[in-house]
């Protein structure tokens, strides 16, 4: 069957062929214009086809680009909301305005909506009367492409935020959106206030510096690198009479003043700036300046400094002191001194005053003769170094084991001592010397030496004597103290203090004879009437008549008290237990 199959389909494809063939040759034309049709819908099909791929090439990058541009937005510092109106020139199916808020936007502002946020969910994360002002901006936006700028806080953190509304435009005119753009300028807010509070305060030490300045006593001036007065206070001005500042700096007018020496020495403030300039140095001059018909005597500075840190810029600063009283406590401070050292050299006692260089300035008769000094070599002003030397060759020096090391402090004591400082020279021929060093006020130190030899050896002498009185206290059995004529205990032995179990620490402070009875109480607590005793007692010890007294201290002994007048006003009073028996 499948071969009858095959064999009758092969005739039918012969009979078609054939059958084809036959029309062809019957109607050639008709053939011919079928085939150009033909060929003509495919052309068109393959032109068709052509322009589908070009336009999905284009497709491909319009949507590439729009990608790009989508990113580039989103990749952007700023935020933004849009209001996307429908396309006013073709059938657009969205009537209604889209609003979109982008991303940036949403993660600055953390909106919990995201993209999806409404403009009026933004606007509750302004304070109210911010959010009031906003949404005015957007109306007049939107209502007539007004454009704004504008700065805000948001309540829930502390960002600035800077809000520029514009209307975005077609080249045919139509609306394409009102778009709000959001940055962060917190950072800048910031350094901003930073900025305007550093401001204030600059200008708050500005206009102290100034009050400083003008409520100095005395006239400063400033100048620059080319000596041109630049600045001056309003003392500066009053030494100018009759010009304001703007007038006194654009001219350069300087204060008028003389050399201190003669009127005839005409003195320039700005050539003793440029020798300050110069020498990079302090430079001051004495000068003397009429003010008010008085002329006073003044001290002019000038300081160099370098301008802001610059090496290559040195100004100057410059002062005016008036120094008429100073100078006049001069005068008058030589002429006590000039005075002063006319009494010293009356004085027994050796002075001499060696100045700042350490030469002599000044000597009395005493010194020379204490020293054993010729005055023809102490006219010739020696050193202090010198006059060391001298007096070692003399043998008139205390005993060093190095004598340069001593010498060298000596001199050292010139720098140190601020105050009168006194010490001993124990000489080697026995004798000693007092000597006080004080500073001279011109400089240099003040010397006073005074021997004291017979007065150390009269004071040994009375050390000795009151030793010897005190040992023959301590000798005898009797309980005694003596009190001088100020009323004052000077002596007692260790009887007394056995005999009424004295405290020592009493005893040393030398108490007066009440304190002394006072002392004593204790053994008499029996007795009903105290301050009748002590008064008793008091009385019997300083009664010229009364020799002696019995004390009964708690019916335990009895103390015979005798009390003596002494040739220099002091008492001593002797205390002895009396045997019962």
């Amino acid at each position: 069957m499948l071969q009858t199959f095959f064999t009758n389909n092969a005739r039918f494809q012969i009979m078609d062929s054939e059958l084809l063939t036959d029309m062809y040759y019957a109607v050639p034309e008709l053939w011919h214009l079928l085939g150009a049709v033909l060929a003509a819908l495919l052309g068109v099909l393959v032109w068709e086809l052509f322009k589908i791929l070009q336009l999905r090439q284009k497709n491909y990058f319009l949507n590439r680009d729009r990608e790009r541009y989508a990113e580039t937005l989103y990749a952007s510092r700023d935020g933004y909301f849009a209001f996307i109106y429908p396309d006013q020139k073709v059938n657009d199916p969205r009537k209604h305005i889209v609003e979109r808020c982008s991303r940036r936007l949403a993660v600055m502002m953390n909106l919990p909506g995201g993209t999806k946020t409404s403009f009026e969910d933004i606007l509750n994360n302004f304070y109210k009367d911010d959010a009031k002002k906003i949404t005015k901006y957007v109306g007049l936006l939107r209502d007539e492409g007004v454009s704004f700028d504008d700065e805000f806080a948001l309540k829930s953190s502390a960002k600035y935020l800077r809000l520029a509304g514009t209307r975005i435009n077609g080249i045919d005119g139509n609306i394409y959106c009102d778009m709000i753009w959001f940055r962060d300028v917190s950072f800048e807010t910031g350094r901003i206030d930073r900025l305007e509070e550093e401001k204030k305060q600059t200008a708050e030490r500005l206009a102290q510096t100034e009050d400083l300045l003008n409520n100095i006593p005395f006239p400063v001036w400033l100048r620059d690198e080319k000596l041109r007065l630049i600045d001056c206070n309003k003392k500066y001005l009053e030494f100018i009479e009759g010009k304001n500042r703007d007038e006194v700096l654009n001219e350069g007018i300087e204060i008028a003043s003389e050399s201190a020496g003669t009127a005839k020495d005409g003195f320039s403030a700005p050539n003793l700036a440029l020798l300050a300039q110069t020498t990079n140095r302090l430079k001051k001059a004495a000068v003397s300046v009429v003010k008010n018909g008085e002329r006073l005597k003044m001290e002019a500075y000038e300081n160099p400094f370098h301008s802001s840190g610059s090496l290559d810029k040195i100004c100057t600063a410059g002062a005016l002191i008036d120094v008429s009283e100073l100078d006049e406590l001069k005068r008058n401070l030589k002429l006590h001194q000039n005075a002063q050292l006319e009494i010293l050299g009356t004085l027994g006692t050796a002075f001499a005053v060696f100045n700042q260089q350490l030469k002599l300035a000044f000597y009395n008769q005493s010194f020379a003769r204490l020293w054993q000094l010729e005055e023809v070599w102490l006219e010739s002003q020696p050193s202090y170094s010198g006059f060391l030397d001298v007096i070692r060759e003399k043998r008139l020096l205390p005993e060093v084991p190095d004598y340069l090391m001593f010498k060298n402090e000596e001199q050292q004591e010139f720098s140190k001592i601020i105050e009168p400082k006194e010490d001993m020279l124990h000489l080697p021929n026995g004798k000693t010397f007092r000597r006080v060093r004080a500073p001279h006020p011109m400089g240099g130190l003040i010397f006073a030496f005074e021997d004291i030899s017979d007065k150390l050896a009269a004071t040994s002498a009375y050390n000795s004597l009151l030793a010897v009185q005190q040992e023959i206290l301590d000798n005898l059995f009797d309980a005694v103290i003596i009190f001088g004529s100020s009323g004052r205990l000077k002596f007692y032995n260790q009887a007394y203090v056995d005999l009424w179990e004295a405290d020592p620490n009493l005893l040393a402070a030398e108490p007066n004879l009440p304190e002394i009875i006072d002392s004593q109480q204790k053994f008499f607590t029996q007795d009903d009437d105290w301050p009748a005793l002590r008064k008793n007692i008091l009385n019997h010890l300083l009664s010229m008549t009364t020799k002696t007294f019995i004390l009964n201290r708690n019916e335990i002994d009895d103390i015979e008290v005798a009390a003596q007048s002494l040739s220099d006003g002091g008492i001593m009073v002797t205390y002895k237990k009396v045997n019962k028996n």
